[in-house]
C-alpha cells in the first residue's frame, strides 16, 4: 500500500508530547505490549492495578515528547517515513469518516486529537508509558502513538512491517473514536474480561471500523484533490493489515507470554476474530456490519455471511 505521493501532508494535524494529566479514566486499545503485561498478571494471579497504573497515571517518571514532524510535506514523505504515514493515514481518516459517519449513522463526525510521543505521556486519562503501545482516551479524546510500536510489532510479535499493519493500528485507535462519538465506548468497562466480555466486542468492533476506513481509503478522494489518498489496495497489502490483526491477538499473546491459552482472561478477541472483523468491515465499507455487541457468534462476523 502506498498513498499518493502528490498529496499534502498537514503537519498541524498532530502534535508531540501531551497534556497534563488528569487522573484515571478508560482507555482503549492498548497495544501488544500492554495487552501481554496485563493477560500475564492476571493468568499468574498477580495484581492487575500494578499493570493498569500504566493506563490511571499512577506511578513516576519523566515525560518524554517529540516534536509534530515538520519535515512531513507529501504523500512521499508518508512512504518514506513511519511518522510521516502515521499525520498522513489520519487525514485519510478524517477524510472517510467525516463523510461516512454522518451519511450511515446520522451522526456527525468530529476529529479526535493525535499526539505523537517517546517515553512517557501525560494525558486526560493518566500518565502512560510507551510499553501500552497505541491507544485512545476517551477523557481527552485523543488518540497517542509512540511510533517505535511498529516496529517492535514486527520485530517481537510478528506482523508484517508493512505499511498497512501500520495503518491498521492507526485506524483501529479512531474506531474508539467513532465509539466514543457513537456513545458506545463505556461498554468495555462494564463487562472487561472473558471471550464474549463487552471488551472483546468493543476492541473487534474497532478492528470492523478500521475495515471500513480501508474500503473507501482508496476510493474517496481527497479534499480538494480528485485524487484518493491511497493508491488501489492489493491483496498484499490487506494481508499486511490481517497480519497486525492476528499479532495482537489475545490467544497469540497468551501463548507467546506464558505458554497457554485463557480465554477468560481475554481483553481484545481472538487472532481469527480479529482478522475476521476487519474483514467483516473491509469487504462492505458499512458501519451496520460492525455491530459486535448484538452478534451471536462472534467468529462468524456478518459482513463474512
Amino acid at each position: 500500500m502506498t498513498f499518493n505521493e502528490g498529496l499534502q501532508i498537514d503537519p498541524n494535524r498532530v502534535s508531540g508530547g501531551g497534556g497534563p494529566g488528569m487522573g484515571g479514566g478508560l482507555v482503549l486499545g492498548g497495544g501488544a505490549l500492554g495487552i501481554i503485561a496485563l493477560i500475564a498478571t492476571l493468568l499468574l494471579g498477580g495484581d492487575p492495578g500494578s499493570v493498569l497504573g500504566q493506563f490511571t497515571g499512577e506511578g513516576s517518571g519523566q515525560q518524554g515528547g517529540t516534536t509534530a514532524p515538520d519535515h512531513c510535506k507529501t504523500g512521499a514523505d508518508a512512504n518514506k517515513y513511519v511518522d510521516c504515514r502515521v499525520v498522513l493515514t489520519v487525514q485519510s481518516l478524517d477524510s472517510v469518516w467525516s463523510t461516512e459517519l454522518p451519511k450511515q449513522a446520522n451522526r456527525k463526525y468530529t476529529d479526535p486529537k493525535v499526539t505523537l510521543f517517546s517515553g512517557q505521556v501525560n494525558t486526560g486519562c493518566g500518565r502512560a508509558s510507551s510499553a501500552v503501545g497505541p491507544f485512545y482516551c476517551p477523557a481527552d479524546q485523543t488518540a497517542y502513538f509512540d511510533t517505535s510500536f511498529f516496529q517492535e510489532l514486527k520485530d517481537r510479535f510478528g506482523a508484517s512491517g508493512g505499511p498497512l499493519a501500520q495503518e491498521y493500528v492507526v485506524a483501529h485507535e479512531f474506531g474508539h473514536h467513532i465509539q466514543n462519538l457513537l456513545g458506545d465506548i463505556n461498554r468495555a468497562q462494564r463487562d472487561p474480561q472473558g471471550p464474549e466480555s463487552g471488551a472483546v466486542r468493543t476492541e473487534l468492533q474497532a478492528d470492523c471500523y478500521a475495515g471500513v476506513w480501508a474500503y473507501y481509503a482508496d476510493k474517496l478522494p481527497a479534499p480538494g484533490s480528485n485524487t484518493p489518498f491511497l493508491k488501489p489496495l492489493t491483496t498484499n497489502d490487506i494481508n499486511d493489515g490481517l497480519s497486525a490483526a492476528s499479532a495482537v491477538g489475545d490467544d497469540r499473546i497468551q501463548k507467546a507470554s506464558t505458554g497457554r491459552v485463557n480465554p477468560e482472561a481475554w481483553t481484545h478477541g481472538s487472532s481469527e476474530e480479529r482478522q475476521k472483523w476487519f474483514l467483516s468491515g473491509y469487504k462492505t465499507g458499512q458501519v451496520k456490519m460492525c455491530d459486535t455487541f448484538n452478534a451471536r457468534d462472534l467468529g462468524n462476523p456478518p459482513g463474512l455471511k
